[in-house]
């Protein structure tokens, strides 16, 4: 029998000499590594009006972040209530606005009931990893980080399948031991700008008995007849094995999330949900700011059509100057360049003739899919379509002689 080990951790290494060690060495080489990636990252201090360039990189699908009645919403709120909500919601964070803002989200998407969070990536920690505590979870690989870091933090056994690929989750339902599951995708893709097969998803859900929950951050407000979303438009709003999750940062131009899902579902959140239980409730002028939104868009459903149709023209746009364009589903059109320098570059070149775009680079994409993501906006004009014909062209021009 092998004597037990008396060494303590780390016995095994040298004592460091006093004041020897650099606690700092390993994150500067580390950053100069990926500086010769092309992976270091800025925080680039936008303008109010984005410095007078054409805003091809936000999330304001709808343009309304800067409409003047979801401002005033705000401001009229802040004033009444306070900047801030004061607490968690289970203990001063609710207000009658949040109560107001959920029953909205409800009428306008046929949900059963909604409950808001501070942020949309909480909405889908809170969803992910309590609906999946004890269960198999079943994740698509193009799924946002929110969802990744929900799956890890439910500690359950986690099957990621390849994108789009029914066959390969209709697989790990029928093969798992565990008497629980969940599958979960974004409904539109936050990158690729593509819709995920949600019918066929759903019907392998609901065979193998287990609940779908679809991220429609990229979707509210901008798919579907009225912009109702995915779900919606599939008709299965209301139906008890989809759980939906939505920000309120996109499309309503506000801040926030919220889950729409049955009262089962929504009471176990409240009860269980530690990324709601734990964290202080959206303020009331965010809340106010995203209801302004939503009475918007109800009001006028032809804008999630509009920014369908200049999203079509951007990826038709890219294509006919021979970029490599995705075709996109909703808002969002991807411009793949391929090397993180190279997009980076491309990035630069936008900026530099009046186009702020996205510029997106592993991790948040796979190696050789560096890209530029444009994002539409309704309120897009034909004079802004010309500008941007001209940054692509010059984009365009790069990459050939680059």
């Amino acid at each position: 029998m092998e004597p037990t080990s008396t060494r303590s951790p780390g016995a095994g290494r040298p004592a460091p000499e006093p004041g020897g060690y650099d606690p700092l060495a390993r994150f500067r080489a580390a950053a100069a590594a990926r500086e010769t990636a092309g992976l270091r990252r800025a925080l680039r201090h936008r303008a109010p009006d984005h410095g007078g360039l054409i805003d091809l990189a936000s999330n304001d699908y709808l343009g309304l972040a800067r409409d003047p009645r979801p401002a005033r919403a705000a401001a009229e709120a802040t004033l009444r209530w306070g900047t801030g909500s004061t607490g968690s919601r289970l203990v001063t964070g609710s207000t009658s606005l949040h109560a107001e803002l959920e029953d909205a989200l409800c009428a306008f998407t046929q949900a059963p009931r909604a409950l808001v969070f501070s942020s949309g990536y909480l909405a889908n920690l809170a969803a992910v990893a309590t609906l999946g505590r004890g269960a198999l979870v079943v994740s698509e690989e193009g799924n946002h980080a929110s969802i990744i870091d929900g799956c890890r933090l439910a500690r359950s056994r986690v099957v990621v399948t390849p994108h789009k690929d029914v066959m390969a989750v209709e697989k790990a339902l029928a093969d798992r031991a565990e008497e629980h599951a969940i599958v979960v995708t974004d409904a539109l893709f936050s990158v690729d700008g593509d819709l995920a097969p949600l019918a066929e998803l759903h019907a392998a859900a609901v065979r193998h008995g287990a609940l779908l929950v679809v991220d429609e951050a990229h979707a509210l407000g901008v798919v579907g007849p009225g912009g109702r979303g995915a779900v919606h438009a599939l008709g299965l709003a209301g139906d008890p094995h989809v759980v939906r999750t939505v920000t309120l940062s996109k499309a309503l131009g506000a801040q926030g999330g919220a889950v729409l899902a049955a009262p089962e579902i929504v009471d176990t959140l409240v009860d269980t949900g530690r990324p709601f239980i734990f964290d202080t409730g959206l303020a009331p002028g965010s809340v106010a700011g995203a209801l302004a939104a939503l009475g918007i868009l109800r009001n006028q459903p032809e804008l999630p059509e509009y920014a369908r149709q200049r999203a079509g023209e951007l990826a038709a746009m890219a294509a006919g100057l021979g970029l490599e364009a995705g075709e996109p589903a909703g808002a969002v059109v991807p411009v793949v360049l391929g090397r993180p320098d190279v997009a980076l570059q491309g990035a630069a070149v936008c900026a530099e003739l009046g186009v702020r775009v996205g510029c997106f680079r592993p991790p948040s994409v796979p190696h050789g899919r560096s890209c530029l993501r444009l994002t539409a906006r309704a309120n897009l004009s034909s004079d802004d379509l010309a500008v941007i014909r001209v940054a692509l062209t010059a984009v365009a021009e790069m990459k050939v002689n680059g």
